[in-house]
C-alpha cells in the first residue's frame, strides 16, 4: 500500500501563480509561461478535430533517461525532417520530473520547424523542476498535467509519484 501525505503547491499559469490546496503546507512557484489545466475549472470547450487528414500522423520519438546521470538518450526518432506548415504536435510524457527527456523531445521537434505555441505537452504527473525548466526554455508552451506532485528526490523521481511509469507501462 502506498501512503503519502498531501501537500500544497502553486500551479503556474501565464502571468500568475495559483494555489492547489492539498493540506496546510504551501510551496510557491514563480510566475511561469507554462499553462496548466485544472480539469474541473479550465476545460477546453473546443476540441481538436482529428478527422482531418493532416492530423492523422503519429511519429514516435523514444527517449530514455539514464538512471544515474539523469541525462536523456534518444533511442528512436521517427520524426519527419520538417513538419508540414501549421502542424500541431502533441508530446505525451507520462511523468515530468526533472524535465530532461521532455526538453530533449521538444528540442528535436523545434529543430523541425515547430513553434512553442504549436506544441501541447500532456502528462499524468508533473513536478515543479520540470515545469520551471519548460517555462524558461519554451515560452508560450502549453503543458497539461493530471496532477502536480511537489517533490523530486535526488534520484530524479517524483514524490509521492506512482513509481517508474516506463516500467509500469512496458513491464520492464
Amino acid at each position: 500500500m502506498l501512503e503519502s501525505s498531501p501537500t500544497s503547491t502553486s500551479v503556474p499559469s501565464v502571468g500568475s501563480t495559483r494555489q492547489v490546496p492539498l493540506d496546510d503546507s504551501t510551496t510557491e512557484m514563480p510566475d511561469a509561461n507554462v499553462m496548466m489545466s485544472n480539469p474541473p475549472q479550465d476545460v477546453d470547450q473546443n476540441p481538436i478535430d482529428l478527422s482531418d487528414e493532416k492530423h492523422e500522423s503519429v511519429q514516435p520519438c523514444g527517449i530514455v533517461r539514464d538512471e544515474e546521470t539523469l541525462q536523456p538518450t534518444v533511442y528512436l526518432n521517427k520524426l519527419p525532417e520538417k513538419f508540414p506548415e501549421g502542424s500541431r504536435v502533441f508530446v505525451v510524457d507520462p511523468m515530468l520530473a526533472t524535465g530532461g527527456t521532455v526538453v530533449a523531445a521538444l528540442e528535436l521537434i523545434k529543430e523541425r520547424g515547430i513553434d512553442n505555441k504549436q506544441i501541447k505537452v500532456i502528462s499524468a504527473i508533473a513536478a515543479p523542476p520540470a515545469l520551471q525548466k519548460l517555462s524558461e526554455k519554451f515560452p508560450g508552451l502549453h503543458v497539461y498535467a493530471g496532477i502536480i506532485d511537489p517533490t523530486v528526490n535526488d534520484k530524479g523521481l517524483i514524490l509521492p509519484g506512482l513509481g517508474d511509469a516506463g516500467d509500469r507501462s512496458f513491464g520492464t
